[in-house]
């Protein structure tokens, strides 16, 4: 049985499918990339996932159970966490507190809540600005306070849109390494959907291809690399042929 399962989606917004008959699956202990141009229904399929929008037709399934239509904090508490582009996150807060917010999902206690932040604290690097302002912080340590929130919540399946949005090429490596640690160590299934093909291409086993609202691809990195389709719909001849000269496909 898949963990996730999505069965014929169809989003619409005022007659525009941004989501067009989606039917993908993802199997527990899977890092799956989700890529596609500007408009192509990414953050639309997620948002469906989570609960922010409810599909207009089809059914969204979590560990064999129908979780469509269900709002955010319940599908949360099924155990899907979510991080976002432009973070929810409290500037009045200390990083601490913040961490600590996504633990209330699961805990009122506060002791519990305070040691959980503290550990996925240590475990995203984040343990030195545990007193520090959100305003204080540079992007890429923001990005790990929404991604630190995020597992707090213990999630089975944590969705990650756009993580490495904004960081420069050292960041987006050191998030890259942050990524599949957290996978080793928590033992989650990672579904992310992002720009930079730096991120998604070297930590993904299987990479689907949205355009248009429609899934146009699935495969593993290399073939999506090389997929017609997908180089003319997103990537171009030029990112295809780059790593073609670098002997990376």
């Amino acid at each position: 049985m898949p963990l996730l399962e999505i069965i014929d989606l169809t989003k619409d917004f005022g007659g525009v499918a941004a989501n067009n008959h989606i039917s993908l699956e993802i199997e527990r202990g899977e890092i799956i990339g989700l890529i596609g141009p500007n408009g192509a229904g990414k953050t639309t399929l997620f948002n469906c996932i989570v609960g922010y929008h409810k599909p207009n037709q089809g059914a969204i399934r979590f560990k064999g159970k129908d979780i469509t239509g269900l709002k955010p904090f319940q599908t949360n508490r099924e155990g899907i966490g979510r991080t976002f582009q432009i973070m929810s996150i409290s500037g009045d807060l200390t990083v601490l507190e913040n961490v600590m917010v996504g633990s209330f999902c699961k805990t009122s206690d506060r002791r519990t809540a305070r040691q959980e932040a503290s550990e996925i604290m240590n475990l995203t690097g984040l343990e030195q600005d545990a007193e520090a302002r959100l305003t204080e912080l540079p992007v890429a340590t923001q990005k790990r306070v929404g991604l630190a929130m995020a597992l707090a919540t213990k999630p089975e399946l944590l969705m990650l849109d756009e993580v490495a949005s904004g960081l420069n090429p050292r960041e987006t490596e050191e998030m890259v390494a942050l990524l599949k640690n957290i996978y080793v160590v928590k033992g989650l299934t990672l579904f992310l959907t992002e720009h930079v093909m730096e991120v998604v291409m070297p930590i993904s086993q299987r990479i689907i291809v949205l355009d248009g609202g429609q899934k146009i691809a699935e495969g593993r990195p290399q073939d999506i690399a090389n997929n017609e389709r997908v180089i003319r719909a997103y990537l171009g001849e030029k990112y295809a042929k780059g790593r073609r000269d670098r002997g990376s496909i």
